[in-house]
């Protein structure tokens, strides 16, 4: 009973702090579609589209996944005449950069700076789309889609925009507390078992692979299977519980940044007609690549900080 008390606890704490977060944005958001903010967001974007090998209009649902999230990205990319190439530099752009507003909140409540967030996810995207560009000589044919996207009926007025905002801002905290109290339940059961410990001790090779301890182990399986939204409860216990450091806690987020939720973003871009193993592949990749970069540099940096300070 006390480890189901503790998780519940837990749980509902962390649904309260994401949930100011995604409930405001979401609501804000919500409203700025039916404004003509986002048009002029994507009318503003639309001349550097060419860099990356895309159209003016393909701005749409780079905005769109963005500001929302991907399935709205995806209903933008349905929403128009692409081809084949442009789907999947699409696809790749908006994995690596999606529901940023929510995301990027969820990283300041971790400890990681907001700089470094946007950074690694416009750089991974613009590098990945420009590359792909330039290196993919194919894929002109018109892309076929695998499903119709769903025609919403447009709110009548600001009151019925204002609804629209509350009931999808309602739903996105509630969708989060029934991912997020039954995880951290379980999370609780794992520790009071010492089962964490040993799951840490197993994946301790992985874990230093891409330079980071084994107590950050739970926050990186979370954040793949579930995402950021959802794994940020088990983030932010590390954080506070684990002794998981502000670097290790920035390492961490910057592999889920390029590879979180890796099964479901993926999988969903499948009605798009592209290839999703490549897609997955280069995500799993470029994870890791940029993660053992960046804590090579750190370490480094460290070792140096430490030789001038025995020197001093």
């Amino acid at each position: 009973m006390d480890t189901i008390k503790n998780g519940l606890l837990t749980g509902l704490k962390t649904t309260w702090t994401l949930g100011k977060i995604i409930f405001p944005i979401t609501l804000l958001i919500v409203i700025l579609q039916y404004t003509p903010v986002l048009p002029w967001v994507i009318d503003l974007v639309s001349p550097i589209m060419g860099i990356f090998g895309l159209r003016g209009d393909a701005a749409i649902p780079l905005v769109l996944g963005n500001a929302l999230n991907l399935y709205a990205g995806i209903a933008g990319i349905l929403s128009l005449e692409l081809t084949v190439k442009e789907v999947f530099i699409l696809a790749v752009m908006l994995s690596f950069s999606h529901t940023l507003f929510i995301e990027a909140g969820v990283a300041l409540k971790v400890g990681v700076k907001l700089w470094v967030v946007l950074l690694v996810r416009f750089g991974l995207a613009a590098i990945s789309a420009i590359v792909i560009n330039l290196v993919w000589s194919g894929g002109s044919d018109i892309a076929q889609y695998g499903m119709a996207p769903k025609v919403a009926a447009i709110p009548d007025g600001w009151f019925e925009i204002i609804l629209l905002g509350l009931q999808k801002a309602s739903f996105g905290v509630l969708q989060l507390a029934l991912v997020v109290i039954p995880l951290m339940v379980i999370i609780q059961y794992l520790k009071d078992k010492q089962y964490l410990q040993k799951f840490s001790q197993r994946l301790a090779p992985f874990t230093k692979v891409i330079g980071v301890e084994s107590n950050a182990s739970m926050t990186l399986v979370s954040g793949l299977v579930i995402g950021l939204a959802f794994g940020a409860g088990v983030m932010i216990q590390a954080v506070q519980e684990d002794g998981v450091s502000k670097k290790d806690a920035t390492l961490v987020f910057i592999f889920l940044v390029a590879c979180h939720a890796v099964v479901e973003d993926t999988l969903i871009f499948i009605p798009l007609g592209i290839p999703v193993f490549p897609l997955f592949l280069l995500r799993l990749g470029t994870a890791f690549v940029l993660t053992i970069i960046v804590a090579t540099i750190w370490r480094r940096a460290e070792q140096t900080k430490r030789k001038e300070v025995l020197t001093s």
